[in-house]
């Protein structure tokens, strides 16, 4: 999805050599694109340079996967050893412990059971006897039961650079407060899969202060596009892949990351809607489609397999489908990475949501730097029109030949440090999902509203 493909090409490519060399440094003063990589760069991989009073955490804590009686807790340690975190509510305390290794780049996730729902919490951690981290952000609240009436807001994203504009995003998606934030790719562009280019990359990310800030008290959850997976518009033929799947391990605390040691597929259930982060880069182009075998597949045959399954099984009135790529091919010129490229499973998967009669449906998306709508008409497949939102990019970077025609488009802008905020209200007849694509300034770009009478069969 490069912004002027020629120049980022050369940046990135020439970027991902001078960090594999200098652990990121010399990168940094080239694109001057990492605010703070003066606390993040990893030098041979490896190490990382707190900043000030952070001797233990070079990075974070980051708030990830959260249930109303489970909490994942990342960080990245300092120095190696055996970590714990000490999780104190007005009834309930829990300890987690975790060791950080220089084989996972002494990153470390706490795992905390057995929590109450609706319950705040506040935690610090420690190394040996010593507390090492103490803060009064540190501190978060379980969610209430699924099935209880609620609202829930997501701060929804892509393509992100560590610059004073994706900032300005991160701030607004602070001061908006939502209850989780959902990444859909490109946040951080690495474009290489050396593994110690991978890691520098990630911690540049993560060191940037707005963003940090951010997700310490809100879950954040994420699947890559193609430049966090390796290479600009690439599919799953790109060598190396491994090395972007286990650093993206590394750097999030998802609930899982796919199945057998591939991909990064996963879903949550956040309040009144479940959201499945779909993986459309690892098995594109890999093997057979498990729909047309003398086709090539997108998601592959066990991401194909878990994702019915677990549409099957879901019981939230929303389900947002969420994808790195665009559901359609409205496209720059000569842009090969999309939904379009593989109809026979896109048209599969939207014939079994009308035959299994699932509802509630509602696509998503990033990759092409613009916010679009879609309205797709597929009720004589699904049962129901979908509806598509594409939100992109938290950066500067608007791409003008992206603004593609294509018959089911009902709204499309470019607009720089954009993103898109998700309500989704269980205390109303019938349950309401709300999309506001906004700017970091708080302007509305486009809104829209859908209820579960119209996203049924």
């Amino acid at each position: 999805m490069g912004d002027h493909p020629n120049r980022r090409r050369f940046l990135t490519r020439a970027g991902a050599f001078l960090g594999a060399v200098f652990s990121g440094r010399l990168w940094t003063r080239l694109t001057g694109r990492s605010r703070a990589a003066h606390a993040a760069t990893h030098p041979a991989g490896r190490s990382g340079e707190p900043g000030a009073g952070r001797a233990a955490l070079t990075h974070g804590p980051v708030l990830g996967h959260v249930t109303p009686d489970e909490a994942r807790v990342w960080a990245r340690c300092s120095t190696p050893g055996v970590h714990t975190l000490t999780l104190r509510g007005a009834s309930t305390s829990r300890t987690a412990v975790a060791t950080a290794s220089p084989d996972d780049d002494l990153c470390v996730v706490w795992r905390l059971t057995g929590l109450r729902a609706e319950e705040r919490y506040r935690y610090e951690i420690a190394q040996g006897e010593q507390i090492v981290f103490a803060d009064e952000r540190a501190a978060f609240a379980t969610p209430p039961p699924y099935e209880a009436q609620q609202v829930t807001r997501l701060a929804v994203g892509s393509c992100a650079y560590e610059d004073e504009g994706s900032a300005s995003v991160w701030r607004r998606m602070t001061t908006l407060d939502p209850d989780v934030v959902v990444l859909l790719g490109d946040t951080p562009y690495i474009d290489s899969t050396d593994l110690q280019v991978q890691r520098t990359r990630h911690g540049e990310f993560h060191a940037v202060p707005e963003f940090e800030a951010l997700v310490r008290n809100r879950p954040l959850y994420a699947t890559w596009d193609d430049h966090d997976f390796g290479e600009n518009d690439t599919d799953g033929r790109l060598a190396g892949k491994e090395n972007s799947r286990q650093v993206f391990i590394e750097y999030h605390a998802n609930p899982s990351y796919g199945e057998s040691d591939e991909g990064i597929y996963t879903k949550f259930r956040m309040g009144g809607v479940e959201i499945f982060l779909l993986d459309t880069r690892y098995f594109a182009g890999t093997e057979p489609s498990p729909i047309a075998p003398d086709r090539p597949t997108l998601l592959g045959r066990r991401q194909w397999d878990w994702l019915q399954a677990a549409l099957s099984a879901s019981t939230a009135p929303f389900k947002l489908l969420a994808s790195g790529i665009i559901w359609n091919g409205a496209v720059r010129p000569g842009k090969p990475d999309h939904w379009d490229t593989y109809p026979h499973e896109r048209e599969a998967l939207f014939r079994f949501l009308g035959d299994e009669r699932i509802s509630g449906v509602v696509l998503t998306s990033g990759d092409i730097h613009r916010t679009r709508v879609l309205r797709y008409d597929t009720t004589q497949l699904v049962g129901y029109p979908l509806t598509e939102l594409v939100t992109s990019p938290i950066h500067d970077s608007v791409i003008e030949a992206a603004n593609a025609p294509h018959p089911d488009l009902i709204h499309d802008s470019g607009e720089p440090h954009s993103f898109l905020l998700l309500t989704v209200d269980t205390t109303v007849s019938p349950p309401t999902l709300r999309a506001e694509f906004q700017n970091a300034a708080g302007r509305e770009l486009y809104a829209l509203s859908l209820d579960t009478d119209t996203l049924t069969g």
